[in-house]
């Protein structure tokens, strides 16, 4: 267990010459956070009192040269004349020297000077050498706006869940002022160190109050950005930015932290058991695992034997799958040998009857020629046996009309006879009917 620290952090301002700003805003003193300083001016206005007299002597030395008396009295005021001319010069410009190392104004890196004048601000100086010339102007504050300051506030007797108060709870932050200008007015360090105090008190016990007290160690380390962004909220009207913050550590009540203690032998005890346990089952599966390598083994030779009895199987189904198919070789050759004979057998047929087709349109076609002729035959004797007419020729302008009938009448005693003449004889094919 570690040893709550309770110390807080405390920030304050300091009033010290500007020689010391350094190492009060870097280091700061002991159990303080300085991040504003007060510079003691060395700034008087005494140089316009040897501008003055400067005046007054160059003044002085002029009225005694407008005197001119002559003799030994002019010379005297011609002298004196001269030593105020001297003097009113040396004056001067000593009263000038002065003024010019007194306005001589130098902001270290990393801070911000805050310049009045006649007590009110005007605006911010930079880092560098800056030179003042107005006698009333002065540079009031230096304000450290690039550290990131860290901030330690435990917070003592806060209340969990079960409203058992904590021992402690330590806060760890880091800030950074963003406006000087801002926080001198606002609040400045020692009011800032109240209201960082109170803020941080708050936002812990409301932390706090969301926990039980068992798991109280789990806020150590915890993710605190939704206490960041609250602290950010309530102090950015101050010029202040929160940068990081976590929980370093948590402190129990005796009470519970002997429950820990307990819990953690028991937690010790069951770490050992489970190692035991452990290395009981790592023996276990060990022995599985060679007997799962011996079945492993066994399995492996079976299975040899099972491919060698499946190959030879396989080759007993290639060979009656080889006889087989030359079987079905054989028969398709047969059957093919039967198709082919059966298809010429039936081709010869197609052209036997083919010709026999042809044949028979030939003698069809030459009956038809016979049976044509012989029509013209039969016409051609029928024509000869046909009645044949006899024209008489009459003339009736040269002859009477005795004539004519005379003519007439020997005509229808010729004609009968005409026709009673022998038919001609019809010829005769040698190889058909008449």
């Amino acid at each position: 267990m570690s040893t709550t620290r309770q110390h807080r952090s405390v920030i304050s301002e300091e009033v010290a010459p500007w020689s010391e700003i350094r190492q009060l805003l870097r280091g700061g003193e002991a159990g303080k956070l300085i991040p504003v300083i007060i510079p003691r001016h060395r700034r008087r206005l005494w140089w316009m009192l040897l501008l003055w007299l400067g005046v007054f002597a160059l003044l002085t030395g002029v009225m005694l040269t407008l005197r001119d008396d002559g003799g030994i009295t002019g010379v005297a005021y011609g002298v004196l004349a001269t030593i105020g001319y001297v003097c009113g010069a040396v004056l001067i410009l000593a009263g000038l020297l002065w003024w010019w190392r007194s306005s001589i104004a130098e902001i270290e890196q990393g801070t911000n000077g805050i310049l009045t004048r006649y007590g009110a601000v005007t605006r911010t100086l930079d880092p560098g050498r800056h030179y003042l010339w107005h006698p009333w102007s002065r540079v009031d504050f230096v304000v450290d706006t690039a550290t990131e300051i860290p901030y330690s506030a435990p917070v003592v007797a806060c209340p969990t869940r079960e409203n058992v108060p904590l021992r402690s709870i330590e806060f760890f932050l880091k800030f950074r002022i963003t406006d000087a200008v801002l926080f001198v007015r606002a609040i400045g360090a020692g009011n800032f160190d109240l209201v960082l105090s109170s803020a941080v008190q708050d936002a812990i016990r409301q932390r706090g109050r969301q926990v039980r007290t068992e798991s109280a160690y789990d806020l150590r380390g915890s993710d605190v950005a939704d206490m960041q962004e609250l602290l950010n909220r309530q102090l950015s009207r101050y010029g202040v930015r929160i940068t990081g913050s976590n929980i370093p550590d948590v402190q129990l009540p005796a009470q519970y932290q002997q429950h820990l203690a307990t819990r953690e032998r028991v937690a010790k005890e069951r770490t050992a058991y489970e190692q035991e346990w452990g290395l009981t089952r790592k023996r276990r599966i060990d022995s599985l695992q060679m007997d799962i390598e011996r079945a492993k083994k066994v399995r492996d030779a079976r299975i040899v034997e099972v491919k060698a009895a499946l190959n030879k199987a396989r080759e007993a189904v290639a060979q009656l799958l080889e006889e087989q198919e030359t079987n079905a070789q054989k028969v398709r050759f047969e059957i093919e040998t039967r198709g082919r004979s059966g298809l010429i057998s039936a081709q010869n047929e197609a052209r036997a009857q083919q010709r026999l087709a042809q044949a028979y349109r030939d003698n069809r076609a030459v009956l038809q020629y016979e049976l044509a002729r012989r029509r013209l035959e039969v016409g051609a004797i029928l024509a000869g046996k046909a009645p044949q007419p006899v024209v008489v020729r009459t003339d009736g302008a040269g002859a009477g009309t005795d004539a004519s009938a005379l003519s007439t009448l020997l005509t229808a005693q010729l004609l009968p006879r005409l026709t009673a003449l022998p038919s001609v004889e019809t010829p005769r094919h040698p190889g058909g009917d008449a």
